[in-house]
C-alpha cells in the first residue's frame, strides 16, 4: 500500500480550498494547503468582501443627501477616500488572521508558495515536494485584459480595490457585474465615470428588463454609458490619458479601468504534464462530482468555470468531500441559486429570465412586472424606482423566476430563493400575508399579468 506525506493537498486557500481542507481535516485526513498569495483568496481579499465595503461607503453618500428631506439638516460634509481604504484593509487583515485560524484549528497544514502538480500524486511547493493520495485544484480566477495598443495603462478590479487616491475622471471598459458596480462606486462618490460597453446595455444574460431598468437608473444617476462602443487604444498623456473608441472619437481621462472577463488560474500549474483535461480558456474540466479525468485530481470553483460564485464554490467542497471520504456521492445541484448584483440600485434574481423561461415554456408563461417608487424616495425626493419581475408557468403555476433591481434586493430574493428551491407557485405567494409597508410586500401582491408582446402568443 502506497505511503504518501498527505492523504490531500489542496493548491489554493480561497472560499472552495479552505472549506474542502477544513472539512477533509475534521474528518481526521492528512491535509495540507498551497497558498502563494493571502489566504482567503478571491472572494475576501480581492472581490465580494472589499468590492462591498466600498458599496457600502458610496452609498452614504445618498444617504447624507436623502436625509434632508426626513428633517435633518446634516451641515458640511466630506469623504476620505484614503481613510476608507485603510479601513478596509484592517478588515482583509482581521479576515485573513481568521481564516489563517481555522486552517490551523482544523490541522491543516499551510504551504505558503505556488503549488505546482509534478505527477498525480506529487506536488511541489517553494521547491520541497509532497507526496499526496489526492489533490484538489481550487486556485480561483484572475482578471483577463484584451490586447490592444496601451493596455498596461489599464487597471484591472484588483488595483481598483487599492487605489489611494479618488481620481477626477475615469473610464470603466465592461458590461458585466463587476463593470457596473465599480461605476456604481465611483460615480457615487463622485467620479466622473464613463462606462465603455460592446452591447446595446449592461449585463448581458440577465433579464432583459432588468437590464433596462439598471440602466435607466445609472444614467440618472450620472454614469455616462457608450453602448456598442470599442476601445481601439489607449494612450498616456500629460494631464492622465487618451482613450480612442471606434469611430476615432477620443476620451480624455484620469484613470482607465478594464473590467471584460475573467479566466481560471491555471497557468503553470502542471496541470497539462500532469495529463489533466482543460478546455481552450483554461478551465479544469470536470464531471458532476468534481472529477477531473485523472482520477486523483479534483478541481472546485471558479478554476472550473461553470458557475462562478462563492457560495457555489463552498457547495462544490461540501460535495466532493461527501463524495470523497464519506462514501455520499453528491453532485451539486445548480438548480434556482440565487445571485445578486451590488450595483446601483441594487439586483437580485433567481431562477430564469423571460428568455430562458420562454425558450423551456414557450408561449406558456405568465410574466408580472411591477414599477414603483420606494417609500423612502417620496421623502427623500429620490427619483429612482425599484422593478420586481415574476415569471411563472401558466401550466404548472410554478414560479420559474424571481427578478428585483431595487433597495434590498439581495436580503429580499435570498429569502424568497428558498421558496423557489421547494418549488413555490403564484398561487402561494398570493396566499403569503405582505408585510407592510416594505418593497418586499409587492412580490406577494402582484396580480395582474403584463400582456404578452408576441402575437403568436395571445390567447
Amino acid at each position: 500500500m502506497a505511503t504518501y506525506d498527505f492523504d490531500l493537498i489542496t493548491l489554493g486557500a480561497g472560499s472552495g480550498g479552505v472549506r474542502a481542507s477544513r472539512l477533509a481535516a475534521q474528518l481526521g485526513k492528512r491535509v495540507a494547503a498551497a497558498e502563494e498569495s493571502r489566504v482567503g483568496g478571491t472572494c475576501v481579499m480581492r472581490g465580494c468582501v472589499p468590492k462591498k465595503l466600498l458599496v457600502y461607503g458610496a452609498h452614504f453618500a445618498e444617504d447624507i443627501a436623502d436625509a434632508e428631506g426626513f428633517g435633518w439638516s446634516v451641515g458640511s460634509v466630506s469623504f476620505d477616500w484614503a481613510r476608507l481604504i485603510v479601513a478596509k484593509n484592517a478588515e482583509l487583515n482581521r479576515l485573513e488572521i481568521v481564516y489563517n485560524r481555522i486552517l490551523r484549528d482544523n490541522g491543516v497544514t499551510l504551504l505558503p508558495g505556488r503549488g505546482v502538480i509534478v505527477d498525480p500524486h506529487t506536488v511541489e511547493v517553494a521547491g520541497k515536494r509532497y507526496t499526496t493520495e489526492r489533490i484538489l485544484v481550487a486556485t480561483g480566477g484572475r482578471p483577463s485584459l484584451p490586447e490592444l495598443p496601451g493596455i498596461e495603462y489599464a487597471i484591472t478590479s484588483n488595483e481598483a480595490l487599492d487605489l489611494m487616491q479618488l481620481p477626477e475622471r475615469m473610464v470603466i471598459v465592461g458590461a458585466g457585474y463587476i463593470a457596473v458596480e465599480f461605476a456604481g462606486i465611483f460615480n457615487a462618490l463622485g467620479v466622473k465615470v464613463t462606462q465603455v460597453l460592446r452591447g446595446d446595455t449592461v449585463l448581458r444574460g440577465f433579464d432583459e428588463d432588468v437590464r433596462g431598468a439598471l440602466h435607466e437608473e445609472m444614467v440618472k444617476k450620472g454614469v455616462e454609458l457608450r453602448c456598442e462602443t470599442v476601445v481601439r487604444s489607449i494612450e498616456k498623456t500629460k494631464t492622465g490619458y487618451s482613450v480612442r473608441l471606434s469611430g476615432d472619437e477620443t476620451i480624455e481621462t484620469d484613470l482607465v479601468m478594464y473590467a471584460t472577463g475573467r479566466r481560471p488560474n491555471t497557468d503553470g500549474l502542471g496541470l497539462d504534464a500532469a495529463g489533466v483535461t482543460m478546455t481552450p480558456a483554461g478551465a479544469v474540466v470536470v464531471d458532476e462530482f468534481s472529477s477531473t479525468n485523472v482520477p486523483s485530481i479534483f478541481a472546485v470553483g471558479d478554476v472550473t468555470d461553470r458557475m462562478n460564485l462563492t457560495p457555489v464554490a463552498l457547495g462544490e467542497a461540501r460535495a466532493l468531500i461527501n463524495t470523497l471520504y464519506l462514501d455520499k456521492p453528491t453532485a451539486m445541484d445548480y438548480a434556482d441559486i440565487p445571485t445578486a448584483v451590488f450595483s446601483m440600485p441594487p439586483i437580485g434574481t433567481v431562477g430564469l429570465t423571460e428568455a430562458q423561461a420562454t425558450a423551456k415554456c414557450g408561449c406558456g408563461i405568465d410574466v408580472y412586472l411591477s414599477r414603483f417608487k420606494p417609500m423612502r424616495n417620496t421623502l427623500a425626493g429620490r427619483d429612482e424606482r425599484t422593478m420586481m419581475k415574476l415569471i411563472v408557468d401558466r401550466a404548472t403555476d410554478k414560479v420559474l423566476g424571481i427578478h428585483v433591481v431595487g433597495p434590498d434586493a439581495a436580503e429580499m430574493v435570498q429569502g424568497f430563493a428558498v421558496a423557489m428551491k421547494c418549488g413555490v407557485t403564484k398561487a402561494l405567494m398570493d396566499s403569503t400575508v405582505g408585510i407592510h409597508p416594505t418593497a418586499a410586500e409587492e412580490l406577494v401582491t402582484m396580480r395582474d399579468k403584463r400582456p404578452d408582446p408576441s402575437p403568436e402568443c395571445e390567447e
